[in-house]
């Protein structure tokens, strides 16, 4: 496991730096949102089960407009934390929601949850909270990065959370036609 973490902490480093030309490589196409999240889950499937973390997924069959390497990231992220912060035998569930009146993806956890008072800032660069100051997991990037690559997608990202019940992140895709000029 110690080398797929630092993997991980590479392709960190290497998105941030890519992050900032992205435009340029941003290829937006019809994709089956099951194949984005059928790969990000078969890259964690190890740690599912040394974790003995339960995934409740069922197939959503939705095609989404977006850049499938850049979304692909942000999923792994998303369930790389969910995995870091939900104890041995806890639960993951992804699954499609409406939220907000749109249609959303929902990666949940029923993990050690996010502080209140953590919540509005665990977008910003640097920021670890109190779960990554007690336990020094985290590095302050992962979040950020989705946030910004979301941004620049034109999806949304937002999160709700409670400490001792878990996480839900919720990734609202629905976007118009993309036309790069």
């Amino acid at each position: 496991m110690g080398l797929f973490k630092m993997e991980q902490y590479v392709e960190m480093v290497l998105t941030y730096l890519r992050m900032e030309d992205m435009s340029g490589d941003l290829q937006f196409e019809k994709v089956s949102l099951d194949k984005i999240l059928k790969q990000s889950v078969r890259k964690y499937s190890q740690m599912f089960i040394l974790q003995k973390i339960r995934l409740d997924y069922r197939p959503v069959e939705r095609i989404v407009l977006t850049d499938e390497k850049w979304l692909e990231f942000v999923t792994e992220q998303i369930l790389s934390n969910a995995l870091k912060y939900t104890k041995n035998g806890g639960e993951i569930r992804i699954c499609l929601e409406e939220k907000r009146g749109r249609e959303c993806l929902v990666i949940e956890d029923n993990g050690i949850g996010i502080q209140a008072e953590d919540l509005p800032r665990v977008f910003e660069k640097g920021f670890t909270g109190y779960n990554g100051r007690a336990d020094k997991k985290s590095t302050g990037i992962g979040l950020y990065l989705c946030k910004k690559i979301m941004d620049k997608m034109g999806h949304k990202i937002w999160i709700d959370s409670e400490v001792g019940k878990g996480t839900r992140v919720y990734l609202e895709l629905t976007r118009k036609e993309w036309n790069p000029e």
